[in-house]
């Protein structure tokens, strides 16, 4: 038999362990008959507790990720919805995402921060769903001081619109930023150099290459090549000169998205 009162503190010792939150299988030892029956029936207690809190913790995870998938399903049709309004945001979104997320593999991100750059350049572009039926209207001539004003904003917008989805982490910051410069004369706070995170920079290459790419109404879309001459032409200055050299390193070598 056990010494009860080293017993009583291991009994003890074991309790706070698991009270911070640090579950251990440690207390079902204490249930065995070399200790005394009231530590026995202590233990069992604290044991079946503990699993009845992990069974708990465990539902509201899958809760937490149905959620989750639910409202970022949500979003992205929203996002999606703009190509019935514009017909050169359709895919628009899905390419940047797959870009980005390519590029994060290449520079070894991680798959959380891949994923993260995947969802932000899906996302990128959702605060143009409050864009005036002017905007969308506008084909073929130079937008005026007012549209530009409409387009300065939509990175605000689309962050507004997302800043309730806590589960986007750093991706909301990137979409608030994707048009930011590194040398301050990008939209909508003036961001420059390290003040924008890599994410961002990352997402506003692949947005730049796929608007180069893309045709629109006011202009055909311009072949790969051209497209990574004028990403080089502003890099240093508006894009990330490191991440430009990495997007096409990665799509030379693995080719466009469709």
């Amino acid at each position: 038999m056990k010494d009860p009162r080293k017993a009583r503190r291991q009994l003890i010792a074991i309790i706070k362990e698991i009270a911070a939150g640090n579950y251990t299988d440690d207390i079902m030892e204490l249930t065995g008959p070399q200790y005394p029956d009231e530590i026995q029936e202590v233990a069992e207690a604290v044991g079946m507790m503990m699993v009845k809190i992990e069974a708990r913790e465990f539902h509201l995870e899958q809760l937490y990720e149905t959620i989750k998938h639910n409202a970022l399903r949500t979003v992205t049709s929203i996002a999606q919805a703009l190509g019935a309004r514009d017909l050169y945001t359709e895919g628009h979104g899905e390419r940047v995402g797959a870009y980005a997320e390519r590029v994060g593999r290449r520079m070894d991100l991680g798959d959380r921060e891949c994923e993260r750059l995947r969802v932000a350049g899906m996302l990128h572009d959702i605060g143009k769903i409050g864009f005036s039926d002017r905007m969308f209207q506008n084909d073929d001539m130079a937008p005026d001081e007012a549209m530009m004003q409409e387009i300065r904003s939509h990175p605000q917008w689309g962050h507004d619109i997302l800043a309730g989805l806590d589960f986007l982490g750093p991706a909301l910051e990137y979409v608030h930023a994707h048009h930011e410069r590194l040398d301050g004369r990008g939209y909508p706070r003036g961001l420059c150099d390290g003040q924008i995170p890599l994410g961002a920079r990352i997402i506003a290459v692949a947005d730049c290459f796929d608007a180069i790419t893309t045709d629109r109404p006011y202009q055909k879309g311009r072949p790969p090549e051209d497209a990574f001459r004028i990403l080089g032409e502003i890099s240093g200055t508006a894009l990330d000169e490191k991440v430009v050299e990495c997007f096409v390193r990665e799509v030379e070598e693995n080719g466009l998205e469709s």
